[in-house]
């Protein structure tokens, strides 16, 4: 909200999927800050350069919102990630079309650790704005914002202060991103919360459930029967999504905290089920 409330005139729109995090869960924050959210159906939990192209060709007049900004997550609500040629095409998009690109980058450090997603370095190139997840990667509190397009940059604290956004103590929060980039310790967390996740992941594959949306990173959508979530939520505690026929559908999430002696017994709890 803070981000798209600065970038937008009250006439201007923000394009994101249908999944993403400012349509699903933000409350109707950002249509409250006078901002219509243009969206579109996702294809893996992303947006794309179809997407987007549509939106724009549809809205040429002001007789309609102008799309402004695209809204992207890395990685997405589902677990997903864009990989670094996937980013670059949609900034070219952008380009093509006078349009801002922001990456949310609350589960960033999970997408960091994979070998085809973007560097920070890939990602700076690449948006005009971005964020550095601290909440999800352990964190106290509080994330990193990081703008790249100069003019997104001027008067910027004034917004901050004026939207309620500034800390009396944000040097604390520097310490934290101090400590997260010394010896690689972010994307150490990211592997590290993505190999509990594959682990899990890979017991459940073999025992035969339905993955929704398979990905490499921290999340996991599995599709279970109702008498075997009755089992597992005896012992673990899962988000519920909904129902999907005659199955629920929960999502899994490893983190930085996440025990390997937890992680072990969920897959021996998987395997004797």
């Amino acid at each position: 909200m803070l981000v798209i409330s600065y970038a937008l005139k009250h006439y201007q729109a923000v394009i994101a999927c249908d999944e993403g995090h400012i349509h699903v869960h933000e409350t109707g924050a950002v249509e409250g800050a006078g901002h219509k959210i243009l969206i579109r159906p996702h294809v893996h939990g992303k947006v794309t350069c179809q997407m987007i192209e549509e939106i724009c060709q549809q809205h040429q007049d002001e007789h309609m919102v102008q799309p402004r900004m695209v809204y992207i997550s890395q990685t997405t609500e589902l677990g997903t990630y864009y990989t670094r040629d996937e980013l670059k095409a949609l900034y070219q998009m952008t380009r093509r079309y006078g349009l801002y690109l922001f990456m949310d980058g609350a589960r960033l450090g999970s997408a960091l650790a994979l070998p085809d997603a973007p560097t920070l370095q890939e990602i700076a190139q690449n948006v005009d704005v971005f964020y550095i997840g601290g909440t999800k990667m352990g964190a106290l509190f509080g994330e990193a914002l990081v703008i790249m397009h100069d003019d997104l940059k001027p008067q910027f604290r004034y917004h901050m202060k004026n939207k309620g956004a500034m800390l009396a103590k944000g040097r604390l929060l520097g310490i934290q991103f101090y400590e997260f980039f010394k010896d690689n310790l972010y994307e150490d967390i990211g592997r590290y919360e993505n190999d509990m996740a594959d682990q899990i992941r890979q017991a459940l594959i073999q025992k035969g459930f339905s993955i929704y949306e398979p990905s490499s990173t921290n999340q996991i959508f599995v599709d279970f029967p109702q008498e075997v979530l009755e089992k597992i939520e005896k012992e673990f505690m899962v988000t519920h999504m909904g129902r999907i026929g005659d199955k629920e559908r929960v999502r899994i999430v490893t983190s930085w905290a996440t025990a390997r002696k937890a992680v072990t017994s969920f897959i021996q709890l998987i395997e004797n089920l």
